[in-house]
């Protein structure tokens, strides 16, 4: 059995460049990337794959977990494929194969872990189950060398939340949503306005043309001084003001609205976040991942805010902001580094906290009752 370039004799940890194969199938997109991480820590993506279910599920006007986890089997093979033949490599030049275990449509989420067993399996290569949030969390070293620690606020479709980041399995919850995450929030509205799917582009793109001053939506949270977040009173209202938009212009201008709401709520959280982290930490760096990241208004509000607080700010490329296997890879390379490898077992998950300690500890929802997706 081929161990990781090779494994060394304290600990368990890997020594010299590991390159990973990692696959990604937690939503609507079939990706596979291969990742080759250098003994100093800098990631060189040699591919990356993405396959999207848009089409598939554009009708519907979201994803349909059935429809997603059997377009992921039909396709995932030939995405694996496409991904080794771009990147130039053998099975026989992998030191370990990554996929996502978690979070997730759990359908979907068993496609890719199943298919990355049977290659680690048939290889004789480590398994490394990465938590797809984690593969968010370190999306921005696929850019340029990122040393940690540093704050993270994750903001995607279904997760809202801000983190220490000192590494892998190594991350802090300061702040997360209490019931809808920011993109869940962009997505919805969308429909009401009667957009496409994907929802937040197309919201986006409306609200270039709108002036949101004339819509006064409410603000989540005012009385509390933590870092938590809430979307769903703000999801209700433009929801209700979405039916009474009778022109093209109406509709430009709640888009306009609810996108400087949400990014007002997020730099707000953020900034209490920075300040507290700045009278602790050195290291003077923010970072924004996730899908909603790739929002230009979410992130030149959010530069904005790190600036003012004396914060570098840094946002991973917009190929790696949506669901990507290149930070699956990645994730799975730091992890393989570090000797945390997983069982052949090892089971999906549909809901995998990063800070499973504050998630058992200081839960943001009652036992028994529907929480947010993070």
């Amino acid at each position: 059995m081929k161990m990781a370039a090779d494994y060394s004799s304290e600990g368990g940890r890997a020594t010299g460049a590991l390159t990973v194969l990692g696959l990604e199938t937690s939503c609507d997109e079939t990706a596979a990337s291969v990742v080759r991480l250098s003994p100093e820590g800098e990631a060189t993506v040699l591919s990356s794959v993405v396959h999207s279910q848009i089409d598939d599920h554009a009708a519907y006007g979201g994803v349909v977990p059935e429809i997603a986890a059997r377009s992921h089997v039909e396709m995932i093979d030939g995405v694996v494929r496409r991904a080794m033949e771009e990147a130039g490599l053998t099975y026989e030049a992998l030191d370990g194969v990554a996929a996502t275990a978690g979070p997730g449509l759990v359908g979907g989420v068993m496609v890719g872990l199943s298919f990355g067993k049977a290659v680690a399996l048939a290889r004789g290569l480590p398994l490394i189950a990465v938590n797809h949030l984690e593969g968010h969390a370190v999306s921005a070293r696929l850019g340029q060398p990122v040393a940690y620690p540093f704050l993270l606020l994750l903001v995607s479709g279904g997760h809202c939340q801000l983190l220490e980041v000192r590494g892998v399995g190594e991350m802090t919850r300061l702040g997360t949503t209490i019931d809808d995450a920011a993109g869940e929030a962009f997505d919805k509205i969308a429909k009401a306005l009667g957009l496409g799917y994907p929802g937040g582009p197309a919201l986006e793109k409306l609200a270039d043309t709108g002036d949101g001053a004339r819509f006064d939506l409410p603000r989540a949270l005012l009385g509390r001084k933590d870092c938590d977040f809430s979307f769903s009173g703000l999801k209700t209202a433009a929801a209700r003001l979405a039916q009474a938009c009778e022109t093209d212009q109406q509709r430009a201008d709640l888009a306009d609205a609810v996108q400087t709401a949400i990014a007002r709520q997020l730099s707000e959280r953020s900034d209490r976040a920075l300040k507290a982290w700045a009278e602790e930490q050195p290291q003077r760096l923010f970072v924004v991942a996730g899908g909603v990241a790739a929002n230009r208004t979410v992130r030149t509000t959010l530069q904005a805010t790190a600036e003012k607080n004396g914060f570098a700010f840094l946002a991973p490329p917009m190929a790696y902001c949506t669901d990507n296997a290149a930070m699956i890879a990645l994730a799975g390379a730091e992890r393989l580094r570090k000797g945390l490898v997983s069982d052949i077992d090892t089971a999906a998950r549909p809901r995998w906290p990063l800070d499973e300690y504050s998630a058992l500890n200081d839960p943001t929802h009652a036992p028994g009752r529907k929480g947010a997706k993070a």
